[in-house]
């Protein structure tokens, strides 16, 4: 008879729950950062922040995984290139969208790209979604209508800022289909498939910094920051990117990625926390009544997707 140590039951739910943490920290910046960049952003410097945001970390990406760099071959480059391209529309979309919308709405509606993903490659696969799918994508949807609500005084029209939002949900939709669906990119590197693909979008904010009438430049806008906007750029760049990225790495080797996406997934969490906690922001009763839909939803709707269909 094998006698067990009282200490191995102990060890891996230990050891799990390290790993989760840094994952949950990742949740927790990623729903700070809508916020924060409605901090530091304005319609007039849009692009000028994204470009201060990822130039800031590319060369920190490009020295940490130089060597892979230079082993892709010109078609994973032009693969993630065109990635990168549609990488940069989601946060033009995002980035506009904070500025004319609450952190709440945009932390809560741009976590569709949950509901929208399974949707999309339910009708490409031509497999038809689960009832409980449906039913998850339908609570979800009434969440997000009821959010932009306002102050609940009769029907109104959702913000420019919400519809940009979720236009964003569905151009992140759109970025995941193309990942699982460009062969070249597949078997590339993720640190430098992710640095490519910023590469290409920090290359698309470059270009539309330099037209005239897009706003204001990278450099003058980086002059008028203050401690606080710099605050707000290093948390943007540092932690919503760097770090976030290379914890990402680390913990799917160390945890399944079931448990990385589900720890992932309260992303919208921690976005209506740190709209109305922090940053003070009211949604009003439907506002409310929307979010705790939305948060619902989409969390009966990852249980959905992951739950296996039962044998026939």
């Amino acid at each position: 008879m094998t006698v067990l140590s009282p200490t191995v039951g102990v060890e891996a739910p230990r050891r799990a729950w390290l790993a989760d943490l840094p994952v949950l920290a990742v949740a927790v910046v990623w729903g700070g950062s809508y916020l924060a960049a409605k901090g530091i952003t304005t319609t007039h410097t849009v692009i000028a922040v994204l470009v201060l945001r990822f130039a800031l970390v590319l060369p920190a990406l490009v020295v940490a995984g130089w060597a892979r760099l230079r082993a892709l071959t010109p078609t994973q480059l032009r693969g993630a290139g065109a990635l990168g391209l549609v990488l940069g529309g989601i946060f033009l979309l995002e980035t506009y969208g904070v500025v004319h919308t609450s952190a709440t709405n945009a932390g809560l509606i741009i976590s569709l790209t949950m509901i929208f993903t399974p949707l999309a490659e339910a009708a490409v696969r031509k497999q038809a979604p689960s009832a409980g799918f449906l039913g998850a994508a339908a609570l979800s949807v009434a969440g997000v209508v009821l959010l932009t609500q306002g102050s609940g005084a009769g029907f109104t029209a959702p913000s420019p800022g919400d519809l940009l939002i979720l236009g964003a949900a569905l151009a992140r939709t759109l970025h995941v289909l193309l990942m699982a669906r460009i062969k070249a990119v597949q078997d590339a590197d993720s640190l430098s498939l992710t640095t490519v693909q910023l590469g290409a979008a920090v290359l698309v904010f470059a270009v539309l910094a330099a037209v005239p009438g897009t706003g204001a430049t990278p450099w003058a806008a980086a002059a008028d920051f203050g401690p606080a906007q710099w605050a707000g750029l290093a948390f943007l760049s540092v932690f919503c990117t760097l770090f976030a990225f290379f914890v990402q790495m680390w913990a799917v080797r160390r945890t399944s990625p079931s448990r990385v996406s589900l720890l992932l997934g309260t992303e919208p969490l921690w976005a209506a926390v740190a709209g109305i906690a922090v940053g003070g922001e009211e949604p009003g009763l439907l506002g409310y009544a929307g979010a705790l839909l939305v948060l619902a939803g989409t969390a009966w709707g990852r249980r959905a997707v992951m739950t296996p269909a039962p044998a026939s």
